[in-house]
């Protein structure tokens, strides 16, 4: 499956098990922007993203890490 910026969860879930003791509320977005590019299965325009999506992201992830600490 390809994702895409507005595929907030299923990035975040990719991104937990990337990094699972990384706490996702530490990353800036600026690096959030890099990890979710370097994903293998992501296959959007990198100019695609705001913050809005970052954000998102960034709490699709928190949840995932809440969720299994």
């Amino acid at each position: 499956m390809k994702l895409t910026w507005t595929d907030a969860e299923d990035i975040g879930i990719e991104l937990y098990d990337a990094n699972p003791t990384t706490d996702p509320l530490t990353v800036r977005f600026t690096d959030l922007h890099k990890l979710v590019t370097a994903l293998p299965d992501f296959a959007d325009d990198p100019l695609a993203s705001n913050e809005a999506k970052l954000e998102a992201i960034q709490m699709a992830w928190y949840e995932e890490y809440k969720d299994n600490q």
